[in-house]
């Protein structure tokens, strides 16, 4: 089976269950596998209203060099084996998937850390930008703050304030 890079950012969907079985595929060291979904939700309308469409945006290349570099770190604290991270932008709709991150290691503790942290670095720090549609017109999201106090608990002081 051929290596997949760490990190993709595409405008395709993926099928969760070929990733993970890529990642693992050979590796009879992994006794565990963690792994998160981010999928478009319909706000309800005490949120921030109801939102039609999703539209992400990156800059190709220093995303995925922003990616790794957090896959780099996640190395760093955690005793795993392997990561993968895909993301997805331009126009999504309610239900799609966006994000998935997977984590292998030889115990579940070390996997479900380094998943969540990944997770909170990319909800915080990776070069994206989200727009939602809604029955209001378009308007930018910005990181927030409870995802920037996620990410200080790793040590890590958001860039978005």
């Amino acid at each position: 089976m051929q290596k997949l890079p760490r990190v993709s950012v595409q405008t395709d969907d993926f099928n969760v269950a070929d990733e993970i079985a890529a990642l693992r595929a050979q590796d009879s060291r992994v006794g565990a596998v963690c792994s998160f979904i981010g999928t478009v939700r319909d706000h309800t309308a005490g949120e921030r209203g109801q939102i039609s469409s999703m539209e992400l945006e990156h800059y190709p290349g220093m995303t995925e060099a922003s990616i790794e570099a957090m896959i780099d770190e996640a190395f760093k604290r955690f005793d795993i084996y392997a990561a993968r991270v895909i993301h997805r932008v331009g126009l999504l709709q309610p239900l799609d998937q966006i994000v998935l991150v997977v984590v292998t290691s030889a115990h579940r503790g070390e996997s479900f850390q380094a998943c969540e942290f990944l997770m909170d670095y990319l909800k915080t720090q990776a070069p994206f930008w989200k727009k939602e549609q809604t029955p209001n017109g378009a308007k930018w999201v910005d990181a927030r703050v409870s995802d920037d106090a996620a990410l200080a608990k790793w040590g890590i002081q958001a860039r978005n304030a």
